[in-house]
């Protein structure tokens, strides 16, 4: 990897598939200068973790019930049988605001199934200004490929 790492090789390609897998040396250091480089050519960011994700166009886009964990205390009637429920908001809720591109940047995504990698795919398809990078795990050096490849793999 070079000691400089301009963005420009790694923006053209997320612009153009719209989702990018990633593998990123485990010492760390190279995913943050790409994402400040999306940031400094106009992107807004978001980082979050791909645990917990559950139905990714949910999460991320509409207002969705989530359950409190299970604390071991009894339920005194306030709830349903299947326990409280409560709204949350979309997590790209500010940052769709306006019509600047859309960075989601998405950690420990070797957890995804095959079905929530092509529903990430397809969210970028209908959604133009929304960008995915998926963080898929570690390697020697760093390096990219659509998210889509690993969808058909």
């Amino acid at each position: 990897m070079p000691l400089l790492l301009s963005g420009r090789g790694f923006r053209q390609d997320l612009e153009r598939a719209g989702a990018l897998a990633l593998y990123a040396p485990l010492e760390g250091g190279a995913e943050t200068r790409l994402l400040r480089r999306l940031r400094a050519a106009g992107y807004r960011a978001q980082i979050t973790s791909a645990r917990g994700l559950g139905d990714p166009e949910a999460f991320l886009l509409q207002l969705h019930g989530v359950r409190p964990p299970h604390l071991g205390h009894q339920s005194v009637g306030r709830g349903a049988a299947v326990g409280e429920v409560h709204r949350v908001m979309p997590q790209l809720g500010s940052l769709l605001e306006g019509d600047q591109p859309i960075v989601l940047w998405l950690l420990e995504g070797q957890v995804l199934s095959a079905a929530e990698r092509s529903s990430l795919v397809a969210l970028t398809r209908r959604m133009p200004r929304l960008r995915l990078v998926v963080e898929m795990g570690g390697a020697r050096e760093l390096r990219w490929m659509p998210l889509e490849q690993l969808v058909a793999a």
